[in-house]
């Protein structure tokens, strides 16, 4: 993306693009912003006017919706930011896509790191994207099956029950896939945490996260470790220690 990034901001709340408005002006200067639509129709013409490098897309809209605005273009030419105040579920679901999103309302610091993590990519969001964030909401008593990992080079689309485990690294995120491959996703482990988090995936240490129906085998002696296909072997913290080894007490 350029220094200059392109914005359209559609919302049909006029308080919310006038917050918007003023909180890049004075936040992220880089942004310049093209055009401010209160509907999905107006949003599609500013679109197909300005061209720009990013829209700021609220999802609840009367008549059209910004997913119904986003079928109505097809193919994206240009990033996109979801502006919402949805509930936690679906924020989780904005995670398995690997896709943008601000909460309403918006805070300063997360508008200032979206534009960042806007300038350092450079492809728009796919259809594959959208199709796995639509099916996440429609569906929200489905375990999720598919996530979208951000690796250096673009986009990986795995099950989820093929990751083995996850392994801290800085600000970047080992992912570990039960087939061998190591995919270093540009996450830290605490946002790969929040998307994964459920029945199967459990946080062990501070720096693991493991697919319970991975595990090799568990260790108690020796402060308790459990082993992975790998051979990797995860010291489980001391205070996760006890409800972890309960987990598998029925058996």
């Amino acid at each position: 993306m350029n220094t200059n990034i392109k914005a359209v901001l559609i919302d049909d709340e006029r308080n919310s693009t006038e917050m918007l408005e003023w909180l890049l002006k004075t936040y992220c200067p880089e942004v310049s912003i093209e055009a401010i639509c209160h509907s999905g129709e107006a949003g599609i013409k500013a679109i197909e006017q300005f061209k720009p490098d990013v829209v700021f897309l609220d999802i609840e809209m009367p008549k059209m919706n910004g997913f119904d605005m986003l079928e109505r273009i097809g193919d994206l030419s240009f990033e996109v930011v979801f502006t919402t105040a949805y509930d936690y579920f679906a924020l989780k679901a904005f995670r398995y896509a690997a896709l943008n999103y601000l909460l309403k309302p918006v805070d300063p610091e997360d508008l200032q790191t979206t534009v960042q993590r806007l300038r350092q990519k450079k492809s728009s969001p796919t259809r594959e994207q959208m199709e796995l964030l639509f099916h996440s909401l429609l569906h929200r008593d489905t375990p999720v099956e598919r996530v979208a990992l951000s690796s250096g080079d673009g986009l990986v689309f795995v099950h989820t029950k093929d990751i083995a485990y996850c392994r801290a690294d800085s600000n970047y995120t080992n992912v570990i896939m039960a087939d061998g491959r190591n995919i270093l996703v540009a996450k830290t482990l605490k946002e790969i945490d929040a998307a994964l988090a459920g029945k199967d995936f459990v946080r062990v240490h501070h720096s693991f996260l493991v697919n319970i129906n991975h595990i090799s085998r568990m260790v108690r002696g020796d402060g308790g470790y459990i082993v992975m296909p790998d051979q990797t072997q995860i010291v489980i913290s001391r205070n996760k220690r006890d409800e972890f080894f309960q987990m598998f007490a029925k058996f």
